[in-house]
C-alpha cells in the first residue's frame, strides 16, 4: 500500500473489491436525478443489486426521506459477516456538463463526507472509493481530495482511494 503524505492511501485496483481487514464502506457519488447506469455505479451493480435498488427507492420516495444534494444512504451488501456497506452520496446536480458547467457539487460532496464520517467511526469501518466526483461528474481531484482529508481522515477514518487500471 502506498500512502500519500495526506493520510490517504492510494492503490491500483478495483474499489468494489476493497483491500484490508475489518468493516469497510465503499463511498461513491450519485446524481440528484435518480439516474443510475453510467460510470462507477455499473461496477457496483455488477457485484450487488442492493445499492441501485436502495438508491432508486430513496429517489422515488424523496418527498419524505431527505434525498438531495449532500445526503448519504448507507446500504449493507454481501454476506452479513463481510461487514461491507456502500455509501450512496448525492454530490452531483444532474448528469451532463453544459451551460451551467460540470455536474459535480463540491459542497454537496463535502456535506455527504461529513455525514459519512460518524457512521464509519460507529461501524469501525475504513472508507474505500474511486476518485469520487472526478469521472462523469467532471470534478477535479485537487478539489475533492482536501474534502476527503478534512471530512474523513482528520476525523480518524482510514481512507483508501483506488485508481482502476
Amino acid at each position: 500500500m502506498n500512502s500519500g503524505d495526506d493520510g490517504i492511501h492510494y492503490l491500483r485496483g478495483d474499489a468494489t473489491a476493497p483491500q484490508g481487514r475489518g468493516p469497510k464502506v465503499i463511498a461513491h457519488v450519485c446524481n440528484d436525478l435518480g439516474g443510475w447506469g453510467k460510470g462507477f455505479v455499473v461496477a457496483l451493480s455488477r457485484r450487488w443489486p442492493e445499492p441501485e435498488a436502495a438508491y432508486r427507492r430513496w429517489h422515488r420516495e424523496r418527498a419524505r426521506n431527505g434525498f438531495g444534494l449532500g445526503a448519504v444512504q448507507l446500504v449493507p451488501v454481501g454476506r452479513a459477516e463481510s461487514r461491507l456497506w456502500v455509501a450512496n452520496m448525492v454530490g452531483q446536480r444532474g448528469i451532463r456538463t453544459g451551460s451551467k458547467g460540470v455536474p459535480v457539487r463540491y459542497e454537496a460532496i463535502e456535506q455527504a463526507l461529513a455525514a459519512l464520517a460518524p457512521k464509519a467511526l460507529e461501524l469501525g469501518a475504513s472508507v474505500h472509493m474511486p476518485r469520487i466526483g472526478c469521472g462523469l461528474a467532471g470534478g477535479r481531484w485537487e478539489r475533492v481530495e482536501p474534502l476527503v482529508r478534512h471530512a474523513l481522515v482528520e476525523q480518524g477514518v482510514a481512507v483508501t482511494v483506488y485508481d482502476h487500471d
